[in-house]
């Protein structure tokens, strides 16, 4: 049965105080996943060589607790065999990368529990939003949690973090914006029912399953450096399609889709056109078939592969240059962001679709003996 977003008795105040503080909760997670970005292609990601939730939130004060914290990075791999000789205010430049990066991480933490735990007490949290909302919450911990695994990764054996957990970290990330939106876009329409199950909505979920996939296999090339090992557009190691010799040669044979260079950046490259036939294809369907709703937003998520496409492409050709590609990481979340928009448009009836169903019959009423 169809039912309103949120209920009647919700307080203007409430609607405005609930979505402003998620809206702010998902701008900080874009932030996060920026300077994350920024962090990664700085290399500064295993600059702080130890996990402190509590007593990690301030950074070194004096010289000698900087000096200090150097110390204990040029215990680790990275140290020993990329940045021998690295002086320390080289070290501090890298330091406040990863120390940003987690700072944002603490204050997401801060900025969504206090005023979750505020509006529940106050009772303007709608009771179907509860359990979705402490979903978030867990996942957010749980991303807490993944980030120092990802990070105890390089600190032994390794010079750089694995990949396998790179892509893990990131893509968790974007589910977590991914569902802070979703509740977002889900209290926009406080005077819309849901519309059945539509081809539309089958269609525009499979779209958002494949960009989140999409942004795995993105995770990935940065995690093995892909992006620096084959920097030509349309052929790919002289050819459109690598030679199989060349695309399977580890074993066992899965390795090839995480840890061969050539795979990975083909597989992602091949994704890059999927998703451009796949969502150039539906808008234009979408269009021929005279839908009102959901026609800017299908115009758009159009629009905005077709730039990030362009934006990956120059991110290859020029060697993954730092700007380029935090904007094709930046428009990656801009992709996800207009496909849930359109989700959430062709998953909501009318306005008035009730007033415009055609009416039941009465049935006739029974004579009198």
């Amino acid at each position: 049965m169809a039912h309103a977003s949120l209920p009647a008795d919700f307080s203007a105040v409430a609607f405005r105080s609930v979505r402003v503080w998620l809206v702010i909760v998902a701008a900080l997670v874009v932030a996060t996943l920026f300077v994350g970005g920024a962090t990664r292609l700085t290399e500064s990601g295993l600059s702080i060589v130890e996990w402190r939730p509590v007593t990690g939130t301030l950074p070194p004060l004096s010289e000698t607790q900087w000096q200090t914290e150097f110390e204990k990075y040029k215990t680790i791999p990275q140290y020993r065999e990329l940045n021998r000789g690295m002086t320390l205010d080289e070290f501090k430049t890298i330091y406040w990368w990863e120390w940003g990066h987690r700072l944002l991480g603490r204050l997401i933490g801060a900025v969504f529990l206090l005023p979750f735990l505020f509006f529940l007490w106050r009772g303007w949290i709608p009771g179907r939003l509860k359990w979705p909302l402490w979903g978030v919450f867990g996942l957010g911990a749980l991303q807490g949690a993944i980030g120092w695994w990802m990070v105890s990764s390089g600190l032994s054996e390794r010079v750089s973090v694995s990949q396998y957990r790179l892509a893990f970290h990131l893509t968790l990330a974007c589910v977590i914006y991914a569902a802070t939106v979703w509740i977002i876009l889900r209290m926009r329409d406080t005077m819309r029912t849901r519309a059945p199950l539509t081809a539309g909505r089958i269609v525009t979920g499979v779209i958002v399953a494949m960009i989140i996939v999409q942004i795995y296999l993105g995770a990935l090339v940065a995690g093995i450096d892909a992006g620096l090992a084959y920097n030509t557009w349309p052929l790919i190691d002289g050819a459109f399609i690598p030679a199989a010799g060349r695309l399977w040669f580890e074993t066992p044979w899965w390795r090839n889709l995480f840890e061969n260079t050539l795979m990975v950046q083909f597989v992602h490259r091949m994704m890059a056109y999927l998703l451009v036939i796949v969502i150039l294809g539906y808008a234009v369907t979408w269009l021929a078939a005279s839908k009102r709703r959901g026609t800017n937003s299908a115009l758009l998520l159009a629009a905005t592969i077709l730039i990030q496409v362009v934006a990956g492409i120059l991110t290859l050709l020029h060697a993954v240059p730092i700007t380029l590609a935090l904007l094709h990481q930046v428009l990656a979340i801009a992709v996800l962001t207009v496909a849930l928009v359109h989700l959430n448009d062709v998953g909501a009836a009318p306005a008035n679709a009730m007033e415009s169903a055609p009416a039941k019959r009465r049935p006739p009423s029974a004579k009198r003996a």
